[in-house]
């Protein structure tokens, strides 16, 4: 590992699947901590065989792990965990309420272990009357309205990207290194709590305001009363489309300019970012009709010259080669299949730089196959060879440096 890393040194166990658990063990993982992902034996975390849109979930969110396989069912699978969690930092895990509780790896089991130990839930809800009520990202957009605000009037639509699920990883690594941060005044762990409804309730404390602030409930962002005048997507000739934001008078003056549109620039009905909210109606229509004779390329040179703020509509796959993330570290070429073999796919980084140098967190090792460490861990932990390989004939882990293993999987 780098000593550039900011957490080296941290040792972490994630119980996790799906996102917002592997996010969360992702973020510590990237920079710099020991994170060690433990999966259900024999067939490890069911994120790395999800269809469709979620295909992809393993590849993105468990880079820079190592991966061991317990039966946690099995009594000698819990006591393997046991003594992994006696030189643990942190522990986290998103199952199910009760779930960490029954295979005796809860809160109240591990703490009696490690009195240091750093615990993050991630749920569907914090402590409440819903506490135990199991959650999805999808489910909580609609409850808090998130769904409500993003789709147009009547039909409420899901964000385009998990990001309740990564918001609430986010939080939750937060309050891991807040308590991390208190360990080191008084020498003991605790439990952090971080949740997807509440996460996306978060999100809504602008329009709560807003509302109060406006007197009335806030609608659908497609039919919100916009902020700025110009702050729409725009044609551009052969179909193309961008968006462009022209937030000050400053900037309006200068988008005038460029696009020559003199008599809107001396329009007094447009002097200000207020007035020209209130004359979108036909002062949008006017200047599309000025961009649609120009061609793509044209009317982001324009738009450049004008030092407005403007992007074309793009798509994911456009990231994979966008200049700005090449040439700055933002994309990590990753093994996309669930084993971790298999093409490799620029994916984004941690959108952090560190340092003078203004360094990325690096790709250190591919997402794991399932028990891939199994071995390297609990040697480290002082189990004996022969005691985990009879512990892998067993049943009880998989090791995936086993001969036996090696041969079946050759």
């Amino acid at each position: 590992m780098s000593s550039s890393l900011p957490l080296e040194g941290l040792r972490v166990l994630e119980f996790s699947h799906t996102i917002m658990g592997p996010c969360a063990g992702l973020l510590l993982a990237d920079l710099g901590a020991d994170v060690v992902k433990v999966e259900p034996a024999p067939d490890g975390d069911r994120t790395r065989r999800l269809p469709g849109f979620a295909a992809g979930f393993f590849a993105t969110f468990n880079r820079n792990k190592r991966s061991i396989a317990l039966d946690l069912k099995h009594p000698e699978g819990r006591a393997t965990l046991h003594r992994l969690v006696a030189d643990a930092d942190i522990v986290l895990e998103n199952y199910g309420p009760g779930t960490m509780e029954r295979l005796g790896c809860g809160w109240d089991d591990l703490r009696r272990l490690n009195s240091r130990l750093v615990y993050l839930a991630l749920k569907g809800f914090l402590s409440g009357p819903y506490g135990n009520r199991p959650a999805l990202d999808e489910v909580v957009q609609f409850q808090t309205g998130l769904a409500y605000m993003t789709g147009p009037p009547g039909q409420p639509l899901r964000a385009g990207a998990s990001v309740i699920d990564i918001l609430g990883a986010v939080f939750g690594v937060t309050g891991v290194l807040a308590a991390l941060r208190e360990r080191d005044r008084t020498g003991q762990g605790q439990r952090v709590g971080s949740a997807l409804f509440e996460s996306s309730a978060f999100l809504m404390g602008s329009h709560i305001a807003g509302g109060a602030a406006m007197g009335e409930p806030p609608p659908p962002m497609p039919a919100r009363r916009g902020a700025w005048g110009i702050y729409d997507v725009f044609q551009a000739g052969c179909g193309t489309q961008l968006f462009i934001g022209v937030t000050s008078d400053a900037q309006w003056q200068r988008f005038c300019a460029e696009f020559g549109l003199r008599d809107l620039a001396q329009d007094p009905r447009l002097a200000t970012n207020a007035q020209r909210v209130g004359q979108r109606a036909w002062l949008l229509p006017a200047i599309q009709a000025a961009i649609g004779t120009l061609d793509f390329d044209a009317a982001t040179q324009r738009c450049a010259a004008a030092e407005v703020s403007w992007s074309p509509v793009g798509r994911p796959e456009h990231l994979v080669q966008d200049p700005h993330l090449t040439a700055s570290g933002g994309l990590l070429a990753t093994a996309i299949a669930a084993m971790g073999g298999g093409p490799e796919v620029p994916l984004p980084a941690l959108p952090l730089e560190f340092g003078e140098d203004r360094h990325r967190a690096p790709l250190r090792r591919q997402p794991p196959r399932v028990g891939e460490h199994t071995r390297e861990i609990l040697l480290s932990a002082g189990l004996a060879d022969d005691r985990i390989e009879a512990l892998h004939r067993a049943g009880v882990l998989i090791d995936a440096a086993s001969p036996a293993q090696l041969q079946q999987t050759s």
